[in-house]
């Protein structure tokens, strides 16, 4: 399914546990993606965010389209935590997601340990070096 490191055609169905990060990129499912990405109930979607200044309510629309499905977003802001807008903040909560902002490899290992207990998360993960 992957081509040149890219999910094919953006995006694989199914839950996959993060099985690695770092080098710009993440692994699962079998293959490797350059890039950064979010995890939702119905699959992994390459995510064109590079930056948490790109973390917006039009980035996030595909974790909103998930519905009732996302009762936590956990966001891997990269190598540094970084605070996002309150307005955003505000938006998710109106959604009701709730939210956490954590570096990328918590926010995998966080991911993987809800994921696996079946319970209502979404990851947006952003690529660290």
């Amino acid at each position: 399914m992957a081509e040149s490191g890219r999910l094919h055609d953006g995006f694989v169905p199914g839950r996959h546990p993060i099985d690695s990060y770092g080098n710009g990129g993440f692994r699962f499912a079998d293959m490797s993606h350059r890039g950064s990405i979010l995890a939702l109930p119905s699959g992994i979607r390459a995510w064109d965010v590079t930056g948490p200044a790109g973390i917006t309510a039009a980035s996030l629309a595909p974790v909103l389209a998930e519905g009732g499905e996302v009762g936590l977003l956990l966001i891997g802001t990269g190598a540094e935590i970084a605070f996002l807008p309150e307005a955003l903040r505000r938006h998710l909560k109106a959604a009701g997601i709730g939210l956490d902002v954590m570096q990328t490899g918590a926010a995998a290992k966080t991911y993987n340990i809800l994921a696996g207990e079946n319970r209502k998360v979404a990851a947006a993960l952003i690529a660290v070096p």
